[in-house]
């Protein structure tokens, strides 16, 4: 789950923190760097617990109604929500449950904002047509989650300041993780039952490796990158650049030359991209200039064996990372 994407904004804002701390520690930054990964992928089980959640407060809901229709003998309430498969299936998961009790997370001092979520859901249209449709199937089910994800929690202000208040890690994850609880929803099957795999922490070692690469790299290399930066910017007034633009333009040089097959493109691209997020607003243009000039530099002066050809590239794993975390789910 934690992709090339997630990565490299980590390690911008780890390096970033690592020049502000007076301790230059790397070892104790790099235990931080994991550590602040690891934080999103709790974000991943936490918002998938939410549904869960959401689930059993209407299911709370359905039986005080149940109640109180029984004793004025009127027509009992629909359950069709709160025995919605998808969200059954979900909740009866044995790996968002292991994960849940082991760190110990729970949605159950939130109950206010529960409450507001399940009335905004049960004001929606989705949530109306659903109630009334006579469609009785699992991917009806898990379709109205997709789509009451999208529309009600993905972009959920009240959502964004409860978890803030919860760790200064989530900040900067909800948007990247939000495609992945999307993704998630969109795959699960019936047939899988509670062993329904979710997104495991890495894809594969390699994911993890590249962290560290790239953030040991762009530290213990510092004084080389930022000369290569001088002289290769000769065109440029290197004055212009903010102190943020320095470290992200430091990591994308660690990226172009500790991992060859990164075509030029994908890296230059995706440290324009967090400059557009993290610095200034003109810093995106700026550093796309720079860091087109940096790369002619390394080739010209046989310091990398990529060729700029490869900036019209999009076909690497790097780059179908970026397209399949950033997609409409």
């Amino acid at each position: 789950m934690i992709n090339r994407e997630l990565i490299r904004i980590k390690v911008v804002q780890l390096t970033y923190a690592y020049y502000q701390n007076g301790n230059k520690n790397i070892d104790t930054a790099e235990k931080e760097l994991f550590f602040s990964l690891s934080k999103a992928y709790d974000l991943y089980n936490y918002l998938l617990l939410l549904i869960v959640a959401i689930t059993r407060e209407e299911h709370h809901r359905v039986d005080i109604a149940i109640q109180r229709a029984q004793r004025e003998e009127t027509e009992l309430p629909s359950q069709k929500f709160v025995y919605n498969k998808f969200a059954l299936q979900l909740e009866e998961n044995k790996t968002l449950h292991d994960f849940i009790v082991a760190q110990k997370l729970s949605w159950d001092d939130d109950i206010e904002f529960i409450r507001k979520v399940c009335n905004q859901i049960e004001s929606s249209e989705f949530y109306t047509n659903y109630m009334s449709s006579e469609s009785d199937d699992y991917e009806t089910d898990r379709e109205l989650w997709r789509k009451l994800y999208k529309q009600l929690i993905q972009n959920n202000t009240d959502l964004d300041a409860l978890l803030e208040e919860k760790s200064l890690y989530w900040n900067d994850d909800r948007e990247v993780i939000d495609t992945f609880v999307l993704k998630t929803i969109k795959r699960f099957s019936p047939d899988k039952e509670s062993g329904q795999e979710l997104l495991p922490e890495y894809k594969d070692e390699e994911d993890k490796d590249f962290a560290r690469r790239l953030f040991r790299a762009t530290i213990l290399n510092a004084d080389r990158y930022q000369q290569y930066m001088s002289e290769a910017s000769r065109n440029w007034d290197f004055s212009r650049l903010a102190y943020m633009d320095v470290v992200i333009m430091q990591i994308a040089i660690a990226e172009m030359l500790t991992f060859p097959n990164i075509p030029v493109s994908v890296t230059i691209n995706e440290y324009v991209d967090l400059a557009k997020l993290y610095s200034t607003p003109k810093s995106g243009g700026y550093i796309n200039g720079m860091l087109d000039s940096i790369a002619r530099y390394f080739v010209n002066n046989g310091l990398m064996m990529k060729t700029l050809k490869e900036r019209d590239n999009e076909n690497s794993e790097d780059s179908k990372d970026k397209k399949n975390s950033t997609k409409l789910i």
